[in-house]
């Protein structure tokens, strides 16, 4: 190992070993993956939120259901995800209430409650995805750097002993080197913890809702069938 006078953070990452480059390497690109999947899922929560508010509007403004569910089918993709829960609890009670006897209310209220837990768990499992990526990336990601910083600090020492006298100017920039591996995994881990903590709790927010919906959509759908 030469020492070199240039602690340029390009020129430490040039200069590493080879599996050191490795592991900066796969932390740029969980990095990458990480702040696409951030910026992706801050999109989809805020489109989510508007949809939700805009649909609850049109919803609670004491409009005929038959038309909003007609509405709603229509442009389905763009309504949103309580509307396309609306839509199959109200496509399903229309085909139970045709189908079940007069006044029994159970048979026609468990086709709907059943069709939009479906829609749901649909929904919801939507607005999770890659959660799980940037929980993963939050946890591993120092671990990763940590051990490019073990195996960095390795190889100076072993670069050191073909060395009759060893100084700080030929330490530091081998020690330097290693140490910038920990630092890409806390840059990588450090986003994708804040971004997976605040979009989980945006999404129990949303989930509450629907919840809430469903519940309320029920005991109204139950006064009809009386």
């Amino acid at each position: 190992m030469q020492a070199s006078n240039d602690m340029s953070l390009l020129s430490l990452i040039s200069h590493a070993s080879f599996p050191v480059q490795l592991i900066m390497l796969l932390l740029l690109a969980i990095s990458v993956i990480s702040w696409t999947y951030i910026f992706a899922k801050r999109m989809a929560v805020t489109r989510a939120n508007k949809q939700t508010l805009r649909f609850e509007d049109d919803f609670w403004s004491g409009g005929d259901l038959a038309m909003l569910q007609q509405a709603v089918s229509s442009r389905r993709d763009e309504q949103g995800a309580l509307a396309r829960i609306f839509d199959a609890g109200m496509t399903e009670f229309l085909k139970s209430r045709r189908s079940a006897p007069a006044g029994d209310i159970n048979t026609a209220l468990d086709g709907p409650r059943r069709a939009m837990r479906a829609s749901y768990q649909r929904e919801m499992d939507a607005l999770e995805s890659h959660l799980n990526f940037l929980a993963s990336a939050g946890s591993v990601s120092p671990y990763i750097g940590l051990l490019g910083t073990v195996w960095g600090i390795m190889h100076a020492f072993i670069g050191l002993s073909s060395m009759q006298q060893a100084t700080l100017a030929s330490v530091a920039p081998g020690i330097a080197e290693a140490l910038v591996t920990t630092a890409i995994g806390l840059f990588a881990a450090i986003p994708a913890v804040v971004a997976y903590n605040r979009y989980t709790n945006d999404i129990d927010r949303l989930s509450i809702r629907f919840d809430s919906f469903i519940d309320e959509f029920l005991n109204i759908l139950q006064r009809q069938v009386r």
